[in-house]
């Protein structure tokens, strides 16, 4: 019983850490929606990304793919930002796959 009790507020933790994410309405057209199925690299995910951290102002910013986009993406991410070289396949998977997560609805 005691065990039971001891383990309680750890299975609580991870469950509070680990939600569900709930599918996105349809018919969503929200500026930071994912794009499903788009390819890493291509002009719809450097938009996608260009949205989601704000990286241009009304079309007004580095362009897609540049090292002083990638630099901007880098600063947006801060501390989050993955190690591999940016522009790097490696490093468009990464950045997508933390955007994926920090944009999913809640």
């Amino acid at each position: 019983m005691y065990r039971l009790v001891a383990s309680l507020p750890l299975a609580l933790l991870l469950a509070a850490c680990s939600p569900s994410p709930a599918p996105p309405p349809s018919g969503s057209t929200s500026s930071q929606s994912t794009p499903a199925n788009v390819a890493l690299g291509s002009p719809e995910w450097y938009a996608w990304v260009d949205r989601s951290l704000h990286i241009g102002d009304d079309g007004h910013g580095p362009e897609h793919g540049s090292d002083a986009w990638n630099r901007a993406v880098q600063d947006k991410l801060d501390q989050e930002a993955p190690q591999s070289k940016p522009g790097s396949p490696e490093w468009q998977q990464s950045v997508d796959a933390l955007l994926r997560t920090r944009l999913r609805p809640s």
